[in-house]
């Protein structure tokens, strides 16, 4: 196989990103990455990560993107996104993240500080716990709910509209709620003080709406 097929392999499962380690095992010299700049083919997305212009845009490189970024010196991404972020990715609430959340190794290093965009949380996540998507990995709408929660940065309403459209829409069950209950009981007992106060003011809206109209 060539070294443009290889590497067209390499980027079309991470939305036409590469990195520069990777075009080099595929058999390109790094002293002519500008000739494939200069001639257009490739472009260049951040230090060390390129992109082949004629790959079709996708919905959210910024995914892919930063997620390369957070590569180690084994060229290994080490970011998951999390939080904020990954209630954005699995459409969980109507909330809208100013930034870009992250999860990152409690040993994670970069030479230079991150970007104003992203906000790295530093933490273990296990296996269970990551769902592998097109380039990036995202926490499991379970972690990303208890990431949330144990944050505290997320509204109540946004919790707990999570909560039921995810259990709706079967990305969440029921039991695994329960199991959160054994592991985390402080996050569980918060998840249950968020539910009984947002139907709680939802009774309340019902009948404020019954007395207008009376």
């Amino acid at each position: 196989m060539g070294s443009q097929n290889q590497l067209f392999e390499i980027a079309d499962r991470q939305q036409g990103f590469f990195t520069a380690k990777q075009a080099e095992e595929c058999g390109y010299k790094r002293s002519n990455f500008h000739l494939k700049l200069t001639s257009g083919e490739w472009t260049q997305e951040e230090r060390g990560v390129y992109r082949l212009a004629r790959y079709p845009v996708t919905e959210r490189p910024e995914l892919v993107l930063w997620s390369l970024w957070s590569r180690n010196v084994e060229d290994v991404p080490q970011g998951v996104w999390s939080h904020e972020t990954a209630l954005d990715i699995h459409e969980l609430s109507d909330v809208m993240p100013s930034k870009m959340h992250m999860t990152v190794p409690l040993d994670f290093r970069r030479r230079k500080e991150p970007p104003k965009l992203l906000r790295l949380y530093r933490g273990f996540l296990e296996g269970s716990d990551i769902e592998e998507r097109q380039g990036y990995r995202v926490t499991t709408p379970l972690r990303t709910i208890i990431d949330c929660v144990a944050e505290g940065t997320v509204a109540d309403n946004f919790i707990s509209q999570a909560i039921q459209q995810a259990l709706g829409r079967g990305l969440l069950l029921e039991r695994e709620l329960e199991t959160v209950k054994q592991t985390r009981p402080e996050i569980y007992q918060k998840i249950k003080r968020v539910l009984k106060r947002q139907q709680r003011l939802k009774q309340q809206q019902i009948f404020a709406k019954v007395w207008k109209h009376d």
